[in-house]
This record gives structure tokens, C-alpha cells and sequence, in this order.
């Protein structure tokens, strides 16, 4: 059995998220009969934002190198983002990185596949909708709706940076996601933005399927971090 890792999250981007990834990992750890090491840094979400909307991938992510360089620093084994608006410029970082990078998007493809899916509808940031999840699906077909993409990823991004969701904005991601499965075809409505938890928290039915890609990512995290999966 491979050994337990310690996890690194760059959290912040944004706050709300990094909540939900951290009550969410240790509760699947804690699940799992096994002893949580996780260290947490802090990123900046504006910072994130500015970079995401100019595609500067370069510059994002040399401020995810530095923030990586703090979490080797800590003894970390292994580190996340805790955003998958935040993986634009993963490539950028993970060819750099002091530390191995968990992709949020890499397990999505497989998880997909194994639920039987063959299409899935997008929520999240522009970007994301936009690439259809960094055009890493193989396996499933990914739609968007590509005539709200700026209404929605605005949204989203209001949502993110004032970490609540207010009544007005969850009847605007039920909506859209109703229009994914009736218009689109969607089998399934994917979360593809870390902050959408705060509109699909579960207070209420919205009629289709949903999946958190958080809670996907967070599963391979505590499998790393019991040492039930090797990097």
C-alpha cells in the first residue's frame, strides 16, 4: 500500500470554496479510518480573477509557484487548487512545480465514464464553459450554454468573490441548469466552479442530476492522503 501523503490546497480563490474542500476532506478522511496531514495556503481571488479574464497564465502561475514553494517548505508531499476556474494555467504551473499537482480536471473524465455518462452540461466560471473544462473530456461530451456564458460566468464570479449566494442567484443556476438537461440533452449537471456549492446546497430539490467535480477531487485527495492511491 503506498503511503499516506500530506495534501497541499492553495486555497482563497475563493474562501467559500476552500471552506467546503476543507470540511469536505477531512470528513472522507475521517471516513476512511485514516490521520489527515493538510496544510492550507492562502491565494488572492482578485489576483486570480484579473489573470483568468486576460488569459495571463504565465503570471498566475508564478504566483502559484511561490505559494507551492511555502507548502513544500511545510513538508507537503503533493498540492491542489482548490478552484477549476483556477487549473487555466495548470499546465503553466505543473510544469514548474516543486510539488506534484492533483488536477480537479484529470479524475472528472474517468468518473464520467464510469457513471455511464455520455453528456454533461457545464456550470461555472466563463472559462470553463467557454473551453468545455480545458477541453480534458475525452470520454464524455461537455455542453455549455454558449449564449449565457458572460451572464452566467459573471454571476458565478459575483457569487465566488462574496462567498454567499444570494435567492436571486440560485434561481439563475437552477434555471440554467434545467435549460443544460431540457435544451442541451444533459444527462447530468456538472458543478464545474468549487463555488456553486453555495447555490446547490442541498435546501432544496432542483429536478436533475448534479455533480460536485469537488467532491470528485476531494475523493482521490483523502485516497492519497490514507494511502489507498499513489500519485
Amino acid at each position: 500500500m503506498p503511503a499516506p501523503l500530506h495534501i497541499g490546497l492553495i486555497g482563497g480563490i475563493g474562501v467559500a470554496a476552500t471552506v467546503v474542500y476543507y470540511q469536505r476532506l477531512t470528513a472522507a478522511v475521517q471516513r476512511l479510518g485514516g490521520r489527515l496531514e493538510l496544510t492550507i495556503v492562502h491565494a488572492d481571488v482578485h489576483e486570480l480573477i484579473r489573470n483568468n479574464l486576460a488569459d495571463n497564465r504565465a503570471e498566475q502561475a508564478e504566483i502559484y509557484l511561490g505559494l507551492l514553494d511555502r507548502l513544500k517548505a511545510a513538508g507537503c508531499d503533493c498540492a491542489a487548487i482548490t478552484s477549476l476556474g483556477g487549473h487555466f494555467c495548470y499546465d503553466e504551473t505543473a510544469a514548474r512545480s516543486p510539488l506534484p499537482l492533483v488536477s480537479a480536471v484529470t479524475p472528472l473524465d474517468d468518473y464520467f465514464a464510469a457513471e455511464g455518462l455520455k453528456r454533461v452540461g457545464l456550470l461555472g466560471t466563463r472559462v470553463v464553459m467557454r473551453t468545455r473544462l480545458y477541453g480534458q473530456l475525452a470520454k464524455t461530451e461537455a455542453v455549455a450554454l454558449d449564449e449565457r456564458t458572460e451572464e452566467l460566468g459573471q454571476s458565478y464570479q459575483d457569487m465566488a468573490v462574496a462567498g454567499l449566494c444570494t435567492p436571486e442567484l440560485r434561481a439563475l443556476f437552477y434555471d440554467a441548469g434545467r435549460a443544460l438537461v431540457e435544451d442541451r440533452g444533459a444527462e447530468a449537471v456538472v458543478l464545474a466552479g468549487t463555488d456553486l456549492n453555495l447555490a446547490f446546497d442541498g435546501a432544496s430539490d432542483p429536478g436533475y442530476r448534479v455533480i460536485d467535480a469537488l467532491d470528485v477531487h476531494v475523493d482521490l485527495l483523502a485516497r492519497l492522503a490514507t494511502g489507498r492511491a499513489a500519485l
